[in-house]
């Protein structure tokens, strides 16, 4: 492990922002704690509120300590914190970028890494500035947090704008779902296990359903989500990213391309939910108060404003339209303050098709939860034991989980950040995988604008208004509840 360290100068824009904090310094620090990272590398926390280097540190060590918890140690902190240096830049500013060219130039690394953790809006505006002051080289990277614009003509233009000064290639758009290990094992899954490679299609699956759900409200984001809801925060990537990942054609290779290829193929398969359907395959609501954990909390309009049609949920029932999936639905739901937070995905197979025994024979189902807790299990009927004259048989779970020996669990951000640093593409959105996703999404959203699904509520602390279980049960199915 210690003996390819990566060198490289890590410029963070938001650098004092919530995911830096929370997500992106924590990565960092693990990854150069653990060997990955050259301690001669760099950490550059660019941020619009002017401070000294020393109050940079002391910030950044109090947040380090506050999320990393247990996992803080003082003695790696010592080493991690001769990565850190702070920059002040207004982001649209031309003379503020100086402070960082003179930062730049003075490195003896010739590798650099933009990370743009600002509102996408700001994005065209840095990478011009960066290339006003000569800050972009031939290998440097420009790392993009979604979501990247509001619809598709939004996001063409910022799009875009970065294309000017950076090719595709070294353009890495971000989905931190694409960085955990569940996810990332269902390729290993479907395609390194013979049994599950004949079984993955319309002939022996009966349906996929997909729940992210949160328990937590909007928070202090009100004003920000309200901009975006349901659909473009969740539904437009993470969801489309793991519909991508079950639906996709085996790749010829794990080669960056060859793999989001498939991607692409499958979004280009995705069935538009047609006017006449809107109403019966698509359910959005708010949240109203409720009681999560036995303690009463406010509604969406009460946490911010006292009027908004903005979806805090979101239930789609869509197809894929090729040979593969051909009439098979996949039920996503996701939304806020729900009764827990869970991240899950159950492929449930057809029932067999003549029984010989009395006791009813539950459908096979793969279920793979990568929140809070990963596992994958499967369900299979077995023998209850016994000396009765008929055979009765029980659901048992068959746990497809490896040796839980790991002293400490890698997050997202730290192999998204490690793949953005060794170049590696393979886990981030091509521009047309992300157009794609939007020009799908934005006919349901033109369509809920003209009100042909009007906005329900739920309770917080419940999975849903109660619309999504008529959706199921209407095809005869029901939701496996989290």
């Amino acid at each position: 492990m210690f003996e390819n360290l990566y060198k490289s100068d890590i410029v963070i824009f938001g650098g004092h922002g919530d995911l830096s904090f929370r997500k992106l310094i924590p990565a960092l620090y693990h990854l150069a704690n653990d060997g990955y990272i050259d301690l001669n590398s760099r950490i550059i926390l660019i941020s619009r509120t002017k401070m000294n280097d020393d109050k940079n540190k002391a910030l950044v060590k109090e947040k380090l300590k506050f999320f990393l918890n247990k996992d803080f140690c003082e003695e790696k902190y010592s080493k991690f914190e001769n990565l850190i240096n702070y920059c002040y830049i207004n982001f649209t500013e031309n003379d503020t970028f100086v402070n960082l060219k003179n930062i730049l130039d003075n490195s003896l690394n010739e590798d650099r890494v933009f990370y743009l953790s600002t509102s996408s809006d700001f994005y065209g505006d840095i990478c011009k500035l960066l290339t006003t002051h000569n800050l972009i080289k031939v290998s440097s990277r420009v790392v993009l947090e979604k979501p990247i614009g509001k619809d598709l003509k939004s996001s063409k233009l910022i799009n875009n704008k970065v294309l000017e000064y950076f090719n595709e290639d070294k353009i890495y758009r971000i989905d931190h779902y694409l960085g955990k290990d569940t996810v990332q094992n269902l390729l290993a899954l479907r395609f390194s296990n013979q049994m599950f490679v004949p079984l993955w299609d319309a002939n022996n699956i009966d349906h996929i359903q997909i729940t992210l759900s949160e328990s937590v409200g909007v928070e202090s984001r009100w004003e920000f989500y309200n901009e975006y809801g349901a659909m473009r925060d969740m539904v437009q990537n993470h969801l489309m990213q793991l519909v991508c990942l079950l639906a996709m054609e085996r790749p010829y290779s794990l080669d960056a391309n060859a793999v989001r290829d498939e991607k692409v193929k499958v979004l280009n398969s995705l069935r538009n939910i047609d006017e006449k359907d809107i109403a019966n395959h698509t359910i959005r609501a708010q949240y109203t108060k409720g009681y999560i954990d036995g303690k009463e909390v406010s509604g969406y309009l009460e946490d911010g404003g006292n009027q908004s049609d903005t979806e805090t949920f979101v239930s789609l029932k869509l197809f894929i339209d090729n040979f593969r999936w051909s009439n098979t639905p996949f039920y996503i739901r996701t939304g806020k303050r729900m009764a827990n937070k869970n991240s899950e995905i159950v492929i449930q197979f057809k029932s067999v098709p003549h029984s010989i025994f009395d006791s009813y024979i539950m459908p096979n189902k793969l279920i793979i939860s990568f929140s809070p807790d990963e596992s994958i299990t499967l369900n299979l009927m077995h023998k209850i034991p016994g000396l009765d004259e008929k055979m009765k048989l029980q659901e048992v779970n068959l746990e497809l989980n490896p040796p839980r020996n790991v002293i400490r669990k890698n997050e997202a951000y730290e192999r998204l950040l490690l793949d953005v640093i060794r170049a590696n593409p393979t886990l981030f959105m091509r521009l047309d995988e992300v157009e794609r996703a939007w020009k799908w999404t934005d006919n349901i959203i033109n369509a809920w604008k003209n009100n042909m699904t009007p906005m329900q509520d739920y309770k917080a602390g419940s999975m849903g208004p109660s619309s999504i279980y008529a959706m199921m049960a209407k095809d005869g199915r029901n939701w496996h509840e989290c």
